[in-house]
């Protein structure tokens, strides 16, 4: 069994290097070729084109290590299939499952790699990714904006639909303002928010108040605030897992940002488990199927419902339809419950 084991695996270590290579370049190539449109453009020096894209690298390295999985699996047991080695490893007395079993340790050693990558390389990259880009556009980085503010102290309400902090210090822009203070309302296209002196200024702003018409003030307005003025904070694809963490630690997210975080943290546990979980139900799978042609087939159906799940579930748990942690883990809840339906068929 242990030499057979051996063959399983280095049958299948060829299939998964032939994988790795050839998704990592399919990956890499759709990002150039998204890409090269701006490259003539604005024709950058070979070096800031080769940075941009070495800094994409590790995400696309991460996704091959998965996708690899079953394409590796289920075309090294199709060819076994094709030449009856599996059925005369079964004649021998050999229990399908045996042939599965061992699969999950090699994958591991997958996962944990991917772990680490998704920790620390991938989030650092995703930022490079974006610097690169505007240098590539010679255009100075966007300054930190946080959507959707809102301030709720007892007996008033303080909204802005984007607050910009142009130098990234006491003072702010505000735009799309509402404020309600008891009975009066005051909104506003756009305003200033001073840190230092806990003022927000509201430019022109119509004031509403009941049983009165909306009127519109003919100077700027202000008014006191006491919020403390705090830089965005970053998207959580582009967060380290401690900063994911101390973040979620502390009070500075929106709901919408904390369940963000929350997701991102346990998509970064789950995800390298799925080599894992795909090597079980792969396997199982891969001693089903008797031709390559249903093996190539199985391939395409296995990474294409994979992939519907792993890109619907971030946008639910950003809403709050599903639990952030739940919806990390169901695409491997999923293809957990196949695997166990195929060990079934196959006890």
């Amino acid at each position: 069994m242990p030499l057979l084991t051996r063959t399983v695996l280095g049958e299948i270590a060829r299939w998964y290097l032939a994988g790795v290579a050839l998704f990592l370049t399919l990956l890499m190539t759709d990002a150039l070729s998204t890409t090269v449109g701006k490259l003539l453009i604005y024709d950058p020096p070979i070096s800031q084109a080769v940075a941009a894209f070495l800094s994409i690298l590790p995400q696309s390295l991460n996704k091959t290590l998965v996708l690899a999985v079953p394409f590796s699996i289920l075309l090294a047991f199709s060819r076994m299939q094709r030449d009856n080695e599996l059925k005369a490893v079964l004649a021998s007395g050999i229990r399908p499952l045996s042939l599965v079993w061992p699969l999950a340790l090699p994958f591991a050693l997958v996962g944990v790699l991917a772990y680490f990558n998704a920790g620390t390389l991938v989030p650092a990259g995703l930022a490079n990714w974006d610097r690169a880009w505007f240098n590539i556009y010679d255009q100075p980085t966007p300054p930190p904006q946080q959507e959707k503010y809102t301030y709720a102290p007892p007996g008033a309400l303080y909204h802005a639909g984007r607050v910009v902090n142009d130098q990234n210090g006491q003072v702010a822009q505000l735009q799309g303002v509402m404020v309600q203070r008891g009975d009066e309302t005051i909104t506003a296209e756009s305003g200033t928010w001073d840190a230092g002196k806990q003022t927000w200024t509201l430019l022109a702003p119509w004031i509403t108040r009941p049983g009165q018409n909306p009127r519109q003030s003919p100077t700027d307005v202000v008014i006191a605030q006491r919020d403390t003025l705090r830089p965005p904070p970053p998207a959580a694809q582009q967060v380290s897992n401690a900063e994911l963490r101390a973040a979620l630690a502390g009070d500075t997210l929106s709901r919408k940002g904390r369940r963000d975080y929350a997701f991102q943290l346990a998509a970064r546990v789950a995800d390298p488990v799925t080599p894992v979980v795909f090597a079980l139900a792969a396997g199982m799978l891969g001693l089903l199927i008797r031709n390559r042609a249903a093996a190539f087939a199985a391939v395409l159906v296995f990474i294409v419902c994979f992939y519907v799940l792993w890109t619907t579930m971030p946008g639910l748990a950003g809403a709050g339809a599903v639990n952030p942690g739940l919806a990390a883990w169901i695409p491997n809840l999923v293809f957990l419950l196949l695997a166990g339906g195929l060990a079934w068929r196959l006890r």
